[in-house]
């Protein structure tokens, strides 16, 4: 598959993920009243996993490990270093901006901009690397 057609694809788990960090974020900061950084940590543990199904599903799915937890322990690891990326962001729009802290889903948005690219290379080249590579 192209580089450019995995990149389509990981956009589409991407817009996912967000759908399901937003979700839940916005979910549990203006409807349950939590916090809005410990509602991120959940938040982003859940998207994280269905953009880690959705990829090993459709975007890398020749490039797949036989041994899923394994997979899913490296993309989540990886995945790790975008977040940190990604929530730096988010705090600090939730911190000096009082709309993101009434809306943090538009703080979701900016963070995942921002590691969508890191993500990509992460995903593609240490977590779904080909065959030859592939645990």
């Amino acid at each position: 598959m192209s580089v450019r057609r995995e990149a389509l694809l990981f956009a589409v788990g991407g817009v996912l993920g967000f759908a399901v960090d937003a979700g839940i974020v916005q979910a549990l900061v203006r409807g349950a009243g939590w916090n809005p950084y410990l509602a991120r940590v959940l938040s982003f543990l859940a998207a994280a996993t269905v953009t880690w199904i959705w990829n090993r599903r459709y975007t890398f799915a020749q490039r797949r490990s036989h041994r899923a937890r394994a997979e899913w322990l490296r993309w989540m690891a990886l995945m790790s270093v975008g977040a940190l990326i990604n929530y730096g962001i988010y705090a600090a729009l939730v911190a000096f901006w009082p709309l993101v802290r009434e809306w943090p889903w538009l703080g979701v948005a900016a963070g995942s901009g921002a590691a969508a690219l890191v993500n990509f290379c992460a995903a593609r080249s240490l977590v779904f690397p080909g065959r030859e590579r592939a645990i």
